[in-house]
């Protein structure tokens, strides 16, 4: 029975896991997703899309929030700066869309300045206010700046191609996005093996004692919030690139709580977490449409009318029982499952 406890390196301290099989279950995870395509059909395979391109965007607000400590409620705004940016740069511009996904990343990261430099010396409430006050900015500007946004008309956005080929069509374009996912995941965990992720952790855990050990947590939070931001920036192209047409009313302050209670229904600093608590929200939505559709048509009928409200009455349900039940989130129940198997028979 392995404790994976035992270390005689530093390579087995760093490394990204200890045996074999974690790596045997994630090549088989993917060889099932890459399956599914042949399988699902355009609804399935939509949803998957769906899951895989919030996710990126989750990871990077997992990194911020849930790694680094710094609670933000922006993610709609940085959302909003990707899509347009991927939409600008592809269909005013005409740049490859790959060229534009990674440019909208980065202008996000630079648009994260702003909330960055002036929110620097807050903490906990005060700055989930003043990253929610910037998602209300950016909305607004997108909707004055109408040369350059089309304002509340919204805007087209050109497929996403590379190297000459189209990623057009929802087959071509559910590859993309997984791969774009396995990318992101891979760069998170390198991430947080490095002296910046273990920052990070630091001033989570107790900013004072960091900046006793000589973290330079102006450094270390502004890094935080350009990252994450980078990674929202992308997923908000990647949103762009899928719906080919988008506006400012997709992204509501909304899909800002929608990102936070996925983080915390997956779990707080886990990159597994961040993917786990994402499928969950987004597949939350047609659990109730299936429950709705059991229960008979009058009450399919009646709930059609209100399914807005019983879809947020839901979000904060789900939340609350993970904090009071399960405070480390779906990633929790999954370590104590594994644990479960890997101990067995001496699992208590």
């Amino acid at each position: 029975m392995r404790s994976r406890t035992y270390k005689t390196d530093v390579a087995q301290l760093v490394a990204l896991s200890d045996h074999r099989a974690p790596w045997l279950w994630a090549a088989a995870a993917l060889a099932l997703l890459a399956l599914a395509p042949l399988v699902l059909g355009a609804f399935g395979l939509n949803l998957l899309i769906t899951i895989f391109v919030l996710s990126i965007g989750v990871l990077g607000l997992n990194l911020l929030s849930g790694v680094a400590g710094q609670i933000s409620l922006g993610h709609a705004g940085f959302l909003l700066i990707g899509a347009y940016a991927q939409a600008i740069l592809t269909t005013d511009y005409k740049l490859p869309g790959l060229l534009a996904l990674l440019l909208a990343g980065a202008v996000a990261a630079l648009a994260s300045l702003v909330v960055g430099v002036p929110s620097l010396r807050l903490k906990g409430l005060y700055l989930a206010i003043t990253t929610l006050a910037f998602t209300f900015i950016v909305r607004h500007v997108v909707l004055f700046a109408e040369g350059l946004t089309r304002g509340s008309n919204g805007m087209p956005v050109e497929a996403l191609s590379v190297a000459g080929f189209s990623f057009k069509g929802d087959q071509r374009f559910y590859y993309a996005a997984l791969v774009m996912l396995v990318l992101a995941v891979l760069a998170t965990l390198n991430l947080m093996r490095t002296r910046i992720g273990r920052a990070w952790l630091a001033v989570r855990d107790h900013d004072i004692a960091a900046r006793a050990m000589g973290i330079d947590l102006m450094r270390t939070k502004l890094l935080a919030f350009m990252v994450s931001a980078f990674y929202t920036g992308v997923a908000g192209a990647l949103v762009a690139a899928q719906t080919r047409f988008i506006n400012v009313d997709t992204f509501s302050v909304l899909v800002s709580i929608e990102a936070l209670a996925m983080v915390i229904v997956g779990g707080m600093g886990r990159v597994h977490g961040a993917i786990l608590g994402t499928a969950l929200i987004v597949l939350l939505p047609e659990t109730l449409n299936l429950a709705f559709g059991a229960a008979g048509d009058g009450v399919k009928t009646l709930m059609a009318d209100r399914i807005y409200e019983v879809k947020g009455l839901m979000y904060g349900v789900v939340i609350l029982l993970f904090l009071r039940l399960e405070p480390e989130g779906l990633a929790g129940i999954w370590r104590k499952v594994k644990r479960f198997w890997v101990q067995w028979p001496l699992s208590q």
